[in-house]
Parts: structure tokens; sequence; C-alpha cells
């Protein structure tokens, strides 16, 4: 799976820490941003760069890591189409993307470790959607609003 991934500073080391426990799994990343710790950036910044990416077909799925993942959740979830949630536990990553379709995963680097987000990351790339009938309806309820 090809899978965009980007980080303000605060979420720079798990960010690329993410990437390259991803590439040895073999997926393809693209790593957008940000390419250090040591300047302050505004985490809205990258999480459109991976709401865009997803959103335009440029990858299948999304990570977003900023220091609580909460602020990098809130932008990615203005874009249309876009599914984003902070995930700090692998049972919502991995129902996220079975029955809510998840397609941008948001971790705080502030918040949890290097060990515990990479088997959040796995739930969420290795989960699939259940196309079950009331998980479709649900999301074509969410859909419709995106139109309002």
């Amino acid at each position: 799976m090809k899978i965009a991934i980007a980080g303000d500073h605060a979420g720079f080391p798990l960010k690329k820490y993410l990437a390259e426990h991803l590439k040895t799994m073999g997926h393809k990343v693209e790593d957008l941003g940000t390419d250090s710790a040591d300047v302050s950036v505004d985490y809205p910044d990258f999480a459109a760069k991976v709401a865009l990416a997803v959103t335009k077909g440029k990858a299948g799925r999304g990570i977003v890591v900023c220091g609580s993942g909460v602020g990098a959740c809130v932008a990615a979830n203005k874009f249309t189409g876009v599914r984003a949630s902070v995930c700090h536990d692998t049972y919502s990553a991995r129902q996220g993307v079975e029955h809510d379709d998840l397609n941008i995963l948001c971790l705080g680097a502030r918040v949890i470790g290097t060990e515990l987000a990479r088997e959040i990351t796995d739930a969420f790339v290795n989960a699939v959607f259940s196309n079950e009938a009331r998980h479709v309806r649900r999301l074509d309820k969410i859909r419709s609003f995106e139109q309002q």
C-alpha cells in the first residue's frame, strides 16, 4: 500500500521511525515532511499535505504525527473525503478502518511511545473496510454531511 506520512516538529522523530518501519513492511511511503525537530512548523500544513495525497488518490492511506494528534486530526478532517481519527490504541485503529473506513491515522508523539505507535500503525494499515451494509449506510450519511 502507498502511505503518505507527515508530521510537525513535535512529531518528527516518531514520523521518521514509522516511515522506516512501514518501508520494512513492504509499503511505499511518501514522506511529506517536516524534515527536522529543530524548527517549529505548523501542523495544519502537514495535515493538509497528507489529506490531499489521500483525497487525490496519490496514497491509499495517510498518517499525521503532531504533539497530541488532535490538531492534525482537526485539520485533516476539513478536507472532503477524509476520515481521520486520533488513535492511541490498536482496537480503535483497526475498528476505525473496518467500520468507519478511516483513511488517515493521527498520532500524538507526546502522548504515546514508539512501540505502541508502531502497533497502532500496523493495526491501521493491515485493517480492511468490512463493506457491511450497516457500515456503508453510515458512511453514506457522513458523505451527505459534506454536501451540506
